[in-house]
């Protein structure tokens, strides 16, 4: 896989609407700090990092309320091949549109666009979750 934001995000989305309890997802230090974000926004229950036969992997645990999974949906925003950057400010336009979190990677890391908004940070859009 090329992007590897786009690769766990959509492992997560896969794992939850097939109504799976963990998922395996590939390790990378943005991986793990967006797994440490979408557990603290309540989308999984907890990130685990395991080493298996030498390789290092994340075992993501999916939240689920009434056997649904609370993570409903994802749109990656940032790709390869079209990255989005946006400033503090035009940041809670794009959030208003909708009950959707946005995550952003920004100069002191990865965190929801409420939190970049408080701190008065920018960055790249990484993707919009539900």
């Amino acid at each position: 896989m090329n992007h590897l934001v786009s690769d766990f995000v959509i492992r997560i989305k896969n794992g939850a609407l097939s109504k799976r309890r963990e998922v395996i997802l590939p390790f990378s230090k943005i991986n793990k700090e967006i797994g440490r974000v979408l557990v603290k926004e309540g989308f999984l229950e907890s990130i685990k990092e395991e080493t298996n036969a030498g390789k290092k992997e994340l075992r993501g645990v999916i939240k689920y309320e009434n056997r649904i999974p609370v993570l409903t949906n994802v749109i990656v925003i940032s790709k390869p091949s079209l990255r989005v950057y946006s400033s503090s400010k035009r940041l809670s336009d794009i959030a208003k549109r909708g009950k959707r979190k946005l995550i952003v990677s920004t100069s002191q890391g990865v965190m929801t666009s409420a939190e970049a908004q408080k701190k008065g940070l920018g960055g790249e859009i990484l993707f919009s979750v539900w």
